[in-house]
């Protein structure tokens, strides 16, 4: 079988390896143009483009999914499946016709719910228990899809997005290689009605914590946003990013205020109950556990964060 990939970040990188090693042939890979990064923006390929490269699997960087050129491109390598993962351009509908088996996608989240871009951090923002990933047949819709196979796996409750974003980028590997072999043999669900919300791209400016929320909702906030873009507050007027924290048993009754500072520092939350930060960040230095931080920057009990 002729396989075309489509897909760009590090999360796509198990899937298409998959493809590599399976017997089936990688015709071209679509990717995301090169993009400056880091501090001296130097022009950078996507994951999935070195990945290509090193197997010496043509890859195409079209700026347009609807540029005619491009869907010439793609007939000539006559495809009999397109697999998606974290692509990151929607697909036109002679794109989707294309294949003889169509165009498939790996999505990271229990469909229909988490449709959309950021379906990894916004479980963990919602306190779910268990996630997963979905295989869908795409249509013309934002995953909405038929369904093809579902991997389901809880969440631990005190993964971060990241740990998450590694452990499902695996199982999505996995469900790929189960589902190649049973492309004929595949009876689509489709997906419920209804409104299931929508997992926005996630920006800084979810980053402060709002202290009058409760403690598990701030826990996690910060097992959200870590490694990016990593949650925030405010400590004698500078902002400290939190990339680590646990629900303590402490409890304190003025949102915000610190109600620990020997050792340890925990915070009062809106429902009485105490959050312990252990790993922050204040600007322009290096990530410290709580107890250094406190050797150097004295905060005492009663200190409202945030204000």
């Amino acid at each position: 079988m002729r396989i075309v990939f489509m897909g760009t970040p590090d999360f796509a990188v198990p899937c298409l390896q998959t493809l590599l090693d399976s017997p089936h042939s990688v015709v071209g890979v679509f990717t995301q143009p090169d993009k400056p990064q880091g501090r001296k923006m130097v022009l950078t390929p996507p994951p999935v483009k070195v990945l290509a490269a090193e197997n010496g699997v043509p890859v195409f960087q079209p700026q347009k999914m609807k540029d005619p050129a491009t869907l010439e491109q793609l007939k000539s390598l006559a495809p009999d499946l397109i697999v998606v993962v974290a692509y990151g351009r929607i697909l036109p509908r002679a794109v989707l016709e294309l294949p003889r088996y169509g165009c498939i996608n790996v999505h990271a989240s229990l469909l229909p719910k988490y449709r959309g871009a950021a379906p990894i951090q916004w479980a963990i923002l919602d306190g779910e228990a268990e996630t997963g990933v979905t295989i869908m047949q795409m249509d013309a819709g934002l995953d909405t899809g038929d369904m093809l196979l579902v991997k389901k796996t809880p969440i631990d409750p005190e993964e971060t997005a990241e740990m998450l974003f590694d452990r499902l980028s695996a199982l999505g590997a996995q469900a790929l290689a189960e589902i190649l072999p049973r492309l004929d043999d595949l009876h689509p669900v489709p997906q419920p009605a209804g409104d299931f919300g929508y997992a926005k791209m996630i920006s800084k400016s979810m980053s402060p914590l709002n202290w009058n929320r409760s403690a598990a909702q701030l826990h996690d906030q910060v097992r959200g946003l870590y490694s990016w873009p990593c949650a925030t507050t405010t400590i004698g007027g500078k902002t400290v990013k939190v990339l680590s924290a646990r629900l303590s048993e402490q409890k304190g009754s003025t949102p915000g205020a610190v109600i620990e500072s020997k050792g340890k520092l925990v915070v009062a939350c809106g429902d009485g109950g105490g959050l312990e930060l252990l790993t922050v960040q204040p600007q322009g230095k290096k990530a410290m556990d709580a107890k250094a931080f406190l050797a150097g920057h004295p905060v005492a009990v009663g200190t409202v964060l945030g204000a």
